[in-house]
């Protein structure tokens, strides 16, 4: 019997969730279906530049999962854009947190009460650019793909 799936921590929802070729009708398209999960580590390594062992400590899974899981999302919209497919992102065992701060992957320090992040950003204590959300503890289980 395999080992049950635990919920990836994602830290922001999708703002769009279907996308498809312009001018061809959904019904007379295949579909991929990208996870939450997988839109996450897409999220963390390619558009933040995380390396995988900083996007499985914001995933809070192992390094080796979030390699698989940026590996399935990367087949999935290589199928999607090549194959000409629609996109559905939906599903995976997930749990959002909302941040409340910022967190240094270099030097560890936290600091701020809302996240105030751009390209100037950076550490008051050690001036790296390595930065992420902070995430508070408090677990909330999306239940549709709306952002707050």
């Amino acid at each position: 019997m395999p080992r049950p799936e635990s919920s990836r921590i994602v830290s922001k929802l999708p703002a769009t969730c279907t996308f498809k070729p312009q001018g061809i009708a959904p019904q007379q398209l295949e579909h991929v279906e990208l996870t939450v999960d997988e839109y996450e580590a897409i999220r963390l390594a390619d558009l933040h530049g995380l390396y995988h062992e900083q996007g499985a400590a914001q995933m809070q899974v192992s390094r080796q999962t979030f390699g698989r899981i940026l590996s399935s999302a990367h087949r999935k919209v290589a199928d999607f854009l090549i194959n000409g497919k629609s996109l559905q992102i939906q599903g995976g065992h997930v749990e959002l947190r909302r941040a409340h701060g910022l967190k240094c992957y270099s030097c560890q320090h936290e600091w701020g009460d809302r996240p105030k992040q751009d390209k100037e950003s950076c550490c008051p204590k050690c001036h790296s650019r390595k930065l992420a959300p902070n995430l508070e503890s408090k677990q909330i289980k999306p239940t549709d793909n709306t952002n707050e």
